[in-house]
This record gives structure tokens, C-alpha cells and sequence, in this order.
């Protein structure tokens, strides 16, 4: 579309063909010439915004997985969301870093190069709070992560790294590995300073701490399936719908669950004065008699009714009634 002129510039143009300060031919031979536009050779533009946004419907996908699939292993619940997706220069990525950093080093098999994975320090404590038995709260100030830290952290970067295994599968079959955590961004230059990389945001929540978990793609990584980083060739290779894929997944995530079961023997009333006067060989007497079916709680909801008996010298349950919704 041309450049639309304002009625103040028209006149202009108007009183300088009538001055003669415009030539008429020289203005048409001039306008068909080829226009020179600026191009960046120290940033060239490789990914087209069709690709960054195919990358975006990648990382959803992978954004949901995660989502479904951490709360198994934090207990506590997740949220991951894409933030953005830019292409800039690995530099500009690894001159904002600040020490101490968590960076994973992924190899993209069968793509070549190497897949990075900067995760926020605030969600590394977090990890290492929770995994240990605490609330999963960040540190207040910043310092090294030690051998044990790491560790427990690799755990879960091995996870993240599982989880893309499913959202590329479109557009190729991968093998991921986590080859290396980094911490300091001095051993950051994994890619070279002016490869140009797809930078995919994505922020993460586990309980009250929220980081930013940064994908850096390298172009030369995703350059042979180039032609497959469209939207076109996305939905016309997909195979089934999302909402199945993720209802199998969270029914597999749901069928490892472990869920207490308790059985009541039955129940009584006693004194308080008695309660404290209990030695043992007292006989408390319940509500329930020998034949009577007990009840059997999954929680504190009533599932199952069932005889008490011994199983390989263990108290166990015989299921006898199962307790639908109806019959509450």
C-alpha cells in the first residue's frame, strides 16, 4: 500500500509542479527505480513470524504438559504459561545473565547444536525447598546452588526435557538429553555469540513462586525442518484432537496417585475419666458385632464395604460391597 498524503502535503506538491521546483519526468523515472531497503547483516532475519508463532503452538502444548505433569513430583500445584517469542542474537540472551544461573544444555538428537533451557534461580530454590520437605519458598538472597542442590534440580530438568518430546512430534521425532546444568554465565556460550536463535518465553508458577523458564533455539538446530515450522503443515499433520491427548494424560497421572484407605471396626463412647484410666487388656466394647461388614474409607469418603481377616499373616479387608454414588 502506497503512502497516503495529507491535503496540506497534496498542496505543496501541487505549487511546486506549478513553480516548476518539481519535474514531472524526472519524478516518474525516479519513482521506478527499485527501493533499497536496510538490511542488518549482524542480525539477519531467519525466522519469519510464521515460524516464531508455530513455535508458540509447540510450546502451549509443551506449556499444558508440564502443567499436568510437575504437580506429581512438587506436590503442589504448577502453572506454566508462553510468555513471548522473539528471534535475537544468542549474544543479547547471554549478556543480560547474571550469576548464579541454572542453564540445562539439551542435545536436540536427531537436530544438530545444542537446546538451552535457562531456568529461574527463585524456581530452582523453590525445587530444592519443596523436593526436602519445605514449603517450596525461595531464597531471599541469591547464592551458589552445592552438588546435592544440583541434583535434585537435574531430576526435574530431565522431566522438562521428557515433556518435548511429545509437542515436536509433528514436526520431528526427538531424542532430548540433558547433557549439562551450568550455574555460571561465564560457561554460557554454548552457541556462538552471533547465531540467531528463537527465544520462546515461558513463564512458571509452583505454589507462590513464579520464574521464567527461557528456550533458546538455535537457527541452525531447526534449519533442515524449516519448511515444517508453519501453521499450515502444523494442522494438517495433526492426528488426533488436544483434548483426548490430555485427558490419557491425566488419567495416567491420576492412576499413579497413591490415595490412603482406612477401615472402621466400629466405634464407641467412653468417659473421659475412663479414657485415662485405660491399662492395657481393657475391653472396649463397640458398636459393631464379629459378622458384622465394616465399613472401608478411601479419604474420608465411604467406598467399600468388607469382612476383616488375615492375609499371609497381615491384617487385611475382603471386599464385599462396593458403595456407589446412588447408595449414598
Amino acid at each position: 500500500m502506497g503512502e497516503v498524503l495529507s491535503q496540506n502535503e497534496i498542496d505543496q506538491l501541487l505549487n511546486a509542479l506549478n513553480t516548476g521546483e518539481l519535474d514531472v519526468e524526472e519524478y516518474k523515472s525516479s519513482s521506478k527505480e527499485k527501493q533499497v531497503k536496510d538490511y542488518d547483516f549482524a542480525r539477519p532475519s531467519k525466522f519469519a513470524k510464521e515460524h516464531l508463532r508455530t513455535l508458540e503452538i509447540i510450546f502451549e502444548h509443551y506449556a499444558r504438559l508440564v502443567s499436568t505433569t510437575l504437580p506429581a513430583y512438587m506436590r503442589n500445584s504448577c502453572q506454566v504459561d508462553v510468555i513471548n517469542s522473539e528471534a535475537v542474537a544468542y549474544s543479547e540472551f547471554s549478556n543480560a545473565l547474571s550469576n548464579p544461573i541454572l542453564l540445562g544444555i539439551v542435545d536436540f538428537y536427531p537436530l544438530k547444536g545444542n537446546v538451552v533451557l535457562d531456568m529461574s534461580v527463585d524456581i530452582g530454590y523453590s525445587i530444592v525447598d519443596r523436593l526436602l520437605g519445605g514449603k517450596g519458598e525461595a531464597l531471599d538472597k541469591a547464592r551458589d546452588f552445592s552438588e546435592i542442590e544440583l541434583a535434585i534440580i537435574e531430576k526435574i530438568m530431565n522431566i522438562l526435557v521428557e515433556q518435548l518430546i511429545d509437542p515436536w512430534k509433528n514436526v520431528v521425532e526427538l531424542d532430548p538429553r540433558l547433557e549439562q546444568i551450568e550455574t555460571n554465565s561465564q560457561f554460557a556460550q554454548i552457541i556462538a555469540p552471533n547465531e540467531i536463535i528463537a527465544l520462546i518465553t515461558l513463564n512458571l508458577r509452583i505454589g507462590k513462586v513464579e520464574g521464567l523458564l527461557n528456550v533458546c533455539i538455535p537457527y541452525m538446530s531447526v534449519e533442515p525442518i524449516m519448511d515444517k515450522l508453519n501453521t499450515k503443515y502444523w494442522f494438517s499433520s495433526l492426528q488426533e484432537s488436544d483434548e483426548e491427548t490430555y485427558s490419557d494424560i491425566i488419567e495416567h497421572q491420576i492412576s499413579k496417585t497413591q490415595i490412603p484407605i482406612s477401615a472402621i471396626l466400629g466405634k464407641s463412647q467412653i468417659t473421659v475419666d475412663d479414657f485415662i484410666n485405660l491399662q492395657y487388656g481393657d475391653i472396649i466394647k463397640l458398636d459393631t458385632k464379629v459378622t458384622d461388614e465394616i465399613d472401608v474409607l478411601v479419604g474420608n469418603i465411604k467406598k467399600f464395604k468388607g469382612n476383616p481377616g488375615v492375609f499371609e499373616k497381615n491384617n487385611a479387608i475382603k471386599v464385599s460391597q462396593i458403595i456407589r454414588e446412588e447408595d449414598d
